[in-house]
């Protein structure tokens, strides 16, 4: 009988190659950032980048040298993360439990928020009658249907706009 796999294990081995081809060894450093930096950062910083140096190894460690984490980070974040990289580096190597990074350079640019939800949209009931009744006459339901879920969201507005 075969195990179930822990989502983990699958995302790891399918996505696993273009972090490495990143300079990262595992996906966990993206899923722990918000731990290591804390929120309200990691909303303005993510990492991009883990280059380490050539081919050398301390003799008396047996451990490569420190690597440079690569953070892309929005516009005046980038003046806080630089007054608390020496605080995010320490964090970083008390995550993984030795000196992986011995520094951080930062990428200003905009950072993905996939994860996150926009604030929910507000429908009018009036105009989202009006939607009802244009496409009622529509006889094939999965159309409707569809023109129903696009009429609502060009008549549904942001809180705040």
């Amino acid at each position: 009988m075969a195990r179930i796999k822990p989502l983990a294990e699958l995302l790891d081995a399918c996505i696993g190659p273009a972090f490495a081809a990143q300079g990262f060894a595992s996906t966990d450093i993206l899923a722990a950032w918000p731990e290591i930096v804390g929120e309200r950062l990691a909303r303005h910083c993510q990492p991009s980048k883990l280059e380490w140096p050539k081919r050398r190894r301390r003799e008396e460690e047996g451990r490569p040298d420190p690597g440079t984490l690569i953070v892309r980070v929005e516009g005046v974040f980038a003046l806080e993360l630089q007054h608390l990289a020496p605080v995010v580096i320490q964090r970083i190597n008390a995550h993984y439990g030795w000196a992986c990074i011995g520094k951080i350079v930062m990428r200003q640019g905009r950072v993905d928020r996939a994860g996150r939800r926009p604030p929910a949209s507000v429908v009018d009931p009036v105009r989202r009658g009006e939607v009802a009744r244009a496409v009622g006459t529509i006889a094939d339901e999965s159309l409707r249907d569809a023109l129903d879920r696009l009429g609502t969201a060009v008549v549904a507005t942001r809180p705040g706009r």
